[in-house]
């Protein structure tokens, strides 16, 4: 055997906190290149899966040679369940080859589910990646043959993020009427859901799950049908796209990876307890920025990661990105158990169900990379010590009475500046009170294809100085005082415990404070290599963090 290389998790915060559950800490003598015991051994606290494109299952399962070679990249890889999908871009994949694949890794250890992708469905819509009408009968007629043949073969489903439309052709006009397209299409696409998804599959398989999986691009769900109401309701389970991606490409939207961290929360909170997972890719990703992504799904308290997809791994940085993932896959279960059962705590921050964005398109992202812990909900979050609003807000009826009340109770409020104008705009001026502030930006920059404003964005080269003074005092209601640059992200868990990342291509100085602790305790650093250098000061915690890098700790 080869030597081990070993991973201490947990040690400090189970002395001191007594982690319940089957896992309290990874074994000293777990042998690392053993990924998939190591990956069965410990599924209950985070499990990684992949799933199968139809066109993958057709160009990779079609033998019994090629399902034993993915068989074996799974393993080797600590995936412990896959998802086979049967339809895809108008190809529905052969069922004979997705029962001998079913079954063969079924014998070989793995829970297996089904999948479908909505595209390619009936009447195309000429617009987004060949998304469909489903205003037209043939489309609602086609996608329920689909979930009846695909429940005929697995007991639970998951819906791709292609489940949306933007469709605003002649058919889809006369049925909106007189409504918004928002409201429009997301009756439809509830309905659609009801009597042409859920119903056939439910007749043919009455045990069957179905999954619906929502993208990453939170700030557009109502405009193309997504119900966040609703759909949940419906639905058994649900799951969240955590792809950010390279956050500096124009092509993936330039979202920075606390979005992941952040989204993950806010989908918890509309799901109310319906959360399944989280799921990512290597489009336009180095070996950094792919496990990045991971990291943020485990610390947004994601159960599952869905490592999409089989083909997509096998090319471009695909192999690479695999390759790392597999050297920081135990750390990736360390930091699971770290934070499992526990609370995340921070600045209050929500997004009312179906609330335009205006001027603040995926801001929580960006302020999340300022060191400014966040917890994410769809109601007003009276019970926060310290609150970051944005023009979502303006969504919610009773805003003006809560903010006057947080404001009168002295908590420290962060107001983005697209929701001071909305608010002056609207005869209802932010209070004017020395414990509420303004995050200073031009709304009306030049904005990304994706809505992102360059002014958000830049937001990321503030200085240190104006950092650490506009989290100041947010965290000090919170027991925290933190010194830090920009693209380092503060994450905390319960009373005690408390992640810092780098985001930085270079090491960064921090200090950290809290309140009542006398000193730290290192649970965990990614990557393991990473030389993280801290010492306490004069109450304080000082830290060398490297680049690209994480470190759990618990304060004593």
């Amino acid at each position: 055997m080869k030597p081990s290389f070993m991973i201490a998790i947990l040690a400090a915060a189970v002395a001191c906190a007594a982690m319940e559950g089957p896992v309290a800490r990874i074994s000293q003598t777990e042998d690392r290149e053993n990924l998939w015991q190591l990956a069965r051994r410990y599924e209950s606290v985070h499990r990684f899966s992949t799933l199968f494109p139809a066109q993958d299952v057709r160009r990779y399962l079609g033998t019994p040679e090629g399902v034993e070679e993915a068989i074996q990249w799974c393993k080797t890889s600590g995936i412990t369940k896959v998802y086979l999908e049967t339809f895809r871009g108008r190809y529905q994949a052969d069922r004979e080859t997705l029962v001998r694949a079913r079954d063969r890794f079924r014998e070989a250890g793995f829970i297996v589910c089904g999948g479908v992708t909505t595209t390619g469905i009936g009447k195309k819509t000429g617009k987004y990646s060949d998304t469909c009408c489903y205003t037209h009968k043939p489309t609602q007629e086609q996608l329920a043959a689909i979930f009846r043949f695909t429940a005929s073969l697995f007991d639970v489903i998951m819906i791709d993020d292609f489940y949306f439309t933007d469709c605003d052709c002649d058919e889809c006009k006369t049925a909106k009427g007189n409504q918004d397209w928002s409201t429009y299409r997301m009756a439809l696409l509830d309905r659609v859901s009801e009597e042409f998804v859920i119903k056939p599959a439910r007749e043919t398989n009455p045990n069957v799950k179905i999954i619906i999986k929502y993208p990453e691009w939170y700030d557009r769900f109502h405009e193309r049908g997504y119900d966040v109401v609703r759909q949940p309701e419906l639905f058994d389970i649900t799951w969240i796209g955590t792809e950010t991606r390279n956050p500096d490409s124009d092509q993936w939207g330039r979202k920075p990876q606390f979005g992941a961290y952040w989204l993950s929360l806010w989908a918890s909170a509309f799901s109310r307890g319906k959360l399944g997972g989280g799921w990512y890719d290597p489009f336009g990703t180095n070996a950094h920025t792919y496990c990045e992504q991971g990291r943020q799904t485990i610390l947004g308290l994601c159960k599952e990661s869905v490592l999409f997809c089989y083909g997509a791994l096998h090319r471009d940085t695909g192999p690479d990105n695999v390759a790392a993932f597999r050297r920081e896959m135990p750390e990736q279960l360390a930091l699971a158990a770290f934070v499992q059962g526990e609370t995340p705590r921070g600045v209050g921050t929500y997004k009312p169900p179906h609330s335009a964005a205006g001027d603040d398109f995926y801001i929580f992202n960006f302020v999340g990379m300022l060191g400014i812990p966040m917890t994410a909900d769809v109601k007003f979050p009276a019970d926060s010590p310290s609150l970051f609003l944005t023009r979502h807000a303006l969504a919610d009826p009773a805003l003006g009475e809560a903010l006057e009340a947080a404001a009168g109770a002295g908590k420290p409020v962060l107001v983005s500046t697209a929701l001071k104008d909305a608010l002056n705009a609207a005869g209802r001026p932010v209070p004017s009170a020395p414990n509420v502030s303004v995050l200073a930006y031009d709304p009306k920059a030049k904005k990304s294809y994706y809505g992102v404003s360059d002014s958000v964005r830049e937001l990321l080269n503030m200085s240190r100085e104006k950092a650490d003074a506009l989290r100041r005092p947010l965290l000090e209601p919170l027991g925290i005082e933190l010194s830090a640059p920009p693209r380092v992200s503060l994450y905390l868990y319960g009373k005690r415990k408390v992640v810092v990342e780098n985001f930085n291509d270079s090491a960064v100085e921090i200090s950290l404070k809290m309140r009542g602790a006398k000193g730290f305790d290192r649970v965990l650093v990614i990557p393991r290599e990473a030389a993280l250098e801290m010492q306490m000061r004069e109450g304080a915690l000082h830290m060398t963090l490297p680049a690209r890098s994480l470190t759990a700790l618990t304060a004593k």
